[in-house]
């Protein structure tokens, strides 16, 4: 069974819960181009959340989600939400979501929560999650160790629901890549961000466009919450506190409301520009539509140029090698 299978999609593709980012528009935008479009509840009250649900399903009549941050002061009211509103599919992070799981499932919705480790993927399938997104560390934003190539195998050995791969994929032999390793499909975030619909400000657009292979960091080790970012004079100030082991009234002071500088006022030196490390790749600015389109193509003609097995053992056994 491939994603597209599972949600119902156009593609077996996803977008990412990308807080302040994803909106009911644009994840409507990415449910038309043939991805299943998600809104991030993170930092919105049950009125504000239902409001982009309206939203959304006005713009669209295909499969959505909403992402969940677990440790939200307002989980009750979310959880709850979300079962009125029988939204199709919820993704969660930042905390356990066995206390909900039962009642979300029962108004039909399909849940899937992110992690980070073998444990926590073992941990889900016990609580009844229908899949797992084992997300490497080089995604955008909140990351734990593991690289997208050593994760997934080993999440897909470990656990008997299926696995979505993120980290690390904006283009078709990406997406090959993440099947090879086991997984139904990928979901995608940085890759996004410089599509039109996008509701970032043009200034995080070009940074992502600007940025080099080596053009993102990860703040925040020391402090138990990794976070990759564009590196700027914010990343570069935080990274010195925590050598500098600062206070925490330091840090608030440097990271709060960073992200909102970045997304919404473009704030190139204080804001926190969440960014994976296939930031690199992006080249200029496209239709959601264009970009997903582009990667599914890439990845048809990626697949039917795979060499064969036996075309490889051939290679092998006439290169002269001892």
């Amino acid at each position: 069974m491939l994603l597209n299978t599972l949600l119902k999609t156009k593609y077996p593709l996803m977008q990412g819960g990308m807080a302040q980012i994803a909106t009911g528009a644009f994840a409507a935008a990415v449910s038309n181009a043939g991805a299943l479009g998600i809104i991030a509840a993170g930092g919105k009250s049950a009125d504000e959340l239902r409001e982009e649900i309206k939203t959304l399903r006005l713009l669209t009549d295909k499969p959505f989600g909403v992402n969940v941050m677990l440790m939200a002061p307002n989980i009750e009211e979310i959880a709850a939400l979300l079962v009125e509103e029988k939204v199709p599919v919820i993704t969660t992070g930042a905390g356990n979501p066995a206390s909900y799981i039962e009642a979300w499932k029962a108004a039909g919705s399909i849940v899937i929560p992110v992690v980070p480790s073998v444990a926590l993927a073992q941990r889900m399938e016990q609580y009844g999650a229908d899949a797992v997104i084992a997300e490497g560390t080089e995604s955008g934003g909140h990351v734990g160790e593991l690289t997208t190539m050593a994760l997934v195998p080993q999440v897909v050995r470990a656990v008997t629901i299926p696995v979505i791969a993120a980290g690390g994929v904006a283009s078709g032999s990406q997406l090959c890549a993440a099947f090879a390793l086991g997984s139904i499909g990928t979901q995608m975030g940085t890759a996004l961000l410089v599509s039109e619909e996008c509701p970032i400000h043009e200034n995080y657009k070009q940074a992502v466009i600007a940025a080099r292979d080596t053009g993102t960091t990860v703040t925040g080790r020391s402090k138990g919450a990794p976070v990759r970012i564009i590196k700027n004079k914010m990343a570069r100030t935080y990274l010195q506190l925590e050598k500098e082991s600062a206070s925490q009234e330091a840090f608030e002071e440097l990271a709060l409301g960073s992200l909102r500088r970045a997304v919404f006022d473009g704030d190139l030196d204080r804001g926190s520009f969440m960014a994976g490390q296939v930031s690199g790749m992006a080249k200029e600015i496209e239709p959601l539509s264009v970009i997903l389109d582009r990667i599914m193509a890439e990845y048809e003609v990626e697949r039917s140029a795979l060499p064969s097995f036996g075309a490889l053992s051939r290679t092998a056994n006439t290169s002269g090698d001892a």
